[in-house]
C-alpha cells in the first residue's frame, strides 16, 4: 500500500463530542462480561472505526490484564486517555460504569421494595440456581485457561481448601499464592509462564488514527513530574472523600466503613469479579451484615443481567446495606440505598482510574508485549480455587436454604442442572440462561402455590 493510499484511507480525526457519544453508547450495550465487552470495543474501535490499531489495542489490553480491577473498563479508560488526554480517560471509564449504576439502583429498589411479591420471589427462585451454574462455568473457563500443570493445580486446590475449610481471609490467600508463584518462577520458570494475556496482532484492518508507528502525542510521554502529579491528585481525592465521610458521620458509620472496605476490595480484584466476591462476601455478609447470603446471590444475578463490569454487583451490596441499615432514617430508605451504592461505586473504581492514568504513559513508552509475571500466574491459579469455593457456597445456600438439616430444593437442583447444560453443552449466553431460569422458577412457584 502506497503512502498516498494509506493517508487517504486514514480515518478523519474524531471530536470529543463523537468520542463522548460512543463511550455513552458503549455503557448501555456492554453486556457479556469482560470477554464480550473487549470484543465489542475491538470490533468498533479497531475494525470498523479504526481509531486505534490492533497491536496498540492489544498492547493496552495486556497492561490492563495485569492490574487489579475490571480490565474492560480499564481498557476503555486507557483508549480514551490515549485519544483525548485525561478528560478522555475519565469520560470513557466513567460512562462505562454510570449507566450500570443507575440501572442497578433502580433494580435494587424494585428488589428491596417489592421482593416479597410472589411474582418477583418466583423469578428470583429460578435465578439463584442459574447463578450457581454461572459461577461453576466461570471456574471452568478460568481453570481451563490457567491450570496447565501440577504446580498450578496445587495452588488452586490449596486456595480452595484454605478458604473453604480454614476460612482463611482472601487477601492472605492472594499474598501466599503470589509468593509461591514468585518462588516457582525461579525454580521452574517454564511452569509459570502466562496462560492468559494476549499475543501480537494478527490482522491489518488498514490505517488507524493511532497506528503502530504513530508518533506518541505529547501527553502520553512519561515524566516523573507527571507521575508524581497523578499520584498526589488521586491520593488527595481519596483522602478528601473518605475524610469527608469520617468528619460527617464518623469512622464507624456505615458509609465510611463501606468506603474503606471497598477501597481494599478494589485492590484485590485480580482475576475478575468472581475472584473478589468471596472477599466481599466475608466482609459484607459475615462481618458487617449489610446483606444476607441469599441477597448476595440475587445481587450477582442482577449484576450478570445489566451492562457494565460484573464487579458492579458491589453497587447492589451498597444499596442493600444502606437500605438495611437505614443510614438516613426509616423514612429515607431509597435515598440511603442510592447514596450507599454511589459511595461504593466511587471507591471501587477510583483505583482503576488511578492505575491507568499513572501507568499508561510508562506503558506507551515501551511498545513491547507485556506478559503475566510468575506471581500473577500464581494468583490466577489461586483464583480458580476461590471461585470453586464460591460455587460450593452458592450451591449450599440454594439447595439447602434452611441448612443441611433442612429440606432439599429439588426444583432448584433441576433448574441449576438445566442452566449448566445450557452453558456448557449448548453455549448459550448469560442473559438467555438467566431469563429462562427465572421463568422456570416463576412457573414452579405458581404451581406450588396453586397446589
Amino acid at each position: 500500500m502506497s503512502a498516498e493510499v494509506a493517508t487517504s484511507n486514514t480515518p478523519v480525526p474524531l471530536t470529543r463530542g463523537e468520542a463522548f457519544a460512543y463511550w455513552l453508547k458503549l455503557g448501555f450495550i456492554s453486556f457479556g462480561g469482560p470477554a464480550g465487552q473487549i470484543a465489542i470495543m475491538h470490533e468498533e474501535l479497531v475494525e470498523r472505526r479504526r481509531w486505534i490499531s490492533e497491536s496498540r489495542f492489544l498492547h493496552a489490553l495486556n497492561y490492563c490484564m495485569l492490574l487489579p480491577g475490571p480490565e474492560a473498563q480499564q481498557l476503555a479508560t486507557y483508549i480514551g486517555w490515549l485519544m483525548h488526554r485525561t478528560w478522555g480517560g475519565i469520560v470513557a471509564g466513567g460512562l462505562f460504569v454510570l449507566p450500570s449504576l443507575f440501572i442497578l439502583i433502580a433494580l435494587s429498589w424494585v428488589y428491596m421494595a417489592l421482593g416479597n411479591v410472589p411474582v418477583i420471589a418466583g423469578l428470583f427462585y429460578g435465578i439463584k440456581p442459574a447463578v450457581t451454574a454461572l459461577v461453576v462455568h466461570a471456574a471452568y473457563r478460568v481453570g481451563s485457561r490457567t491450570l496447565k500443570n501440577a504446580w498450578l493445580w496445587g495452588i488452586a486446590i490449596g486456595a480452595f481448601l484454605s478458604i473453604f475449610a480454614l476460612q482463611a481471609p482472601f487477601p492472605l490467600i492472594v499474598l501466599f499464592a503470589a509468593f509461591i508463584g514468585y518462588l516457582g518462577g525461579r525454580v521452574a520458570p517454564e511452569k509459570f509462564k502466562s496462560a492468559g494475556g494476549h499475543g501480537a496482532a494478527k490482522k491489518d484492518f488498514g490505517p488507524a488514527l493511532i497506528d503502530d508507528h504513530s508518533p506518541p502525542p505529547p501527553h502520553t510521554r512519561f515524566t516523573w513530574c507527571g507521575f508524581r502529579r497523578v499520584a498526589l491528585v488521586f491520593i488527595g481525592i481519596w483522602l478528601v472523600a473518605i475524610g469527608g465521610l469520617t468528619l460527617a458521620y464518623g469512622w464507624d458509620a456505615v458509609l465510611t466503613q463501606m468506603a474503606w472496605f471497598f477501597t481494599k476490595a478494589a485492590l484485590m480484584t485480580f482475576g475478575g469479579a468472581y475472584a473478589v466476591l468471596p472477599y466481599v462476601y466475608q466482609g459484607a455478609v459475615d462481618h458487617y451484615h449489610w446483606l444476607s447470603a441469599p441477597q448476595m446471590i440475587d445481587g450477582l444475578a442482577l449484576g450478570e443481567t445489566t451492562p457494565g463490569p460484573l464487579i458492579m454487583v458491589v453497587s447492589f451490596v451498597g444499596f442493600v446495606g444502606g437500605w438495611t441499615k437505614a443510614v438516613f432514617g426509616p423514612d429515607s430508605l431509597l435515598l440511603a440505598g442510592a447514596v450507599a451504592a454511589t459511595v461504593v461505586t466511587f471507591f471501587t473504581f477510583l483505583p482503576s482510574f488511578f492505575f491507568i492514568l499513572l501507568g499508561a504513559p510508562f506503558i506507551e513508552s515501551t511498545h513491547g508485549n507485556l506478559k503475566f509475571t510468575a506471581p500473577l500466574t500464581g494468583i490466577t491459579a489461586a483464583v480458580v480455587g476461590v471461585i470453586v469455593n464460591l460455587a460450593v457456597f452458592f450451591a449450599l445456600h440454594v439447595l439447602w436454604p434452611q441448612g443441611l438439616s433442612g429440606n432439599f430444593e429439588w426444583a432448584s437442583a433441576v433448574i441449576g442442572v438445566a442452566a449448566g447444560l445450557a452453558l456448557f453443552r449448548f453455549k448459550l449466553g448469560v442473559i438467555p440462561v438467566i431469563a429462562g431460569s427465572a421463568l422456570a422458577g416463576l412457573a414452579f412457584q405458581l404451581v406450588r402455590t396453586a397446589i
